[in-house]
């Protein structure tokens, strides 16, 4: 069965963040480092369908997860902490999945 903006979510290739599922892991967001020269951006959520994107980050050796919010206007960006692949990946399943913000 289609639900209304199915259509939308067809056109858009982007993955799309499942809802937040009740009892939720509870991510500790800080303040955009900017402490490493390179970022290679590995995976990320469409950022056309929703003012909120995350995008899964390399960078020396380490993963962690930028969050950028454009609800109010301007890109307000946040970061998790850097941790090795094992602790990382899935961490982003979870906030894919929606059991994890």
């Amino acid at each position: 069965m289609r639900r209304p903006g199915d259509e939308l979510l067809d056109a858009c290739p982007g993955l799309h963040v499942a809802p937040e599922q009740p009892g939720h892991v509870v991510i500790r967001w800080m303040c955009e480092t900017r402490r490493s020269v390179s970022v290679r951006v590995v995976a990320h959520t469409c950022d056309e369908c929703s003012p909120l994107a995350y995008e899964l980050c390399a960078s020396g050796g380490l993963l962690f997860v930028r969050r950028t919010d454009r609800s109010d206007g301007r890109p307000e960006i946040r970061e998790t902490e850097r941790l090795p692949y094992a602790r990382m990946r899935p961490l982003w399943m979870e906030l894919l999945l929606g059991r994890a913000r």
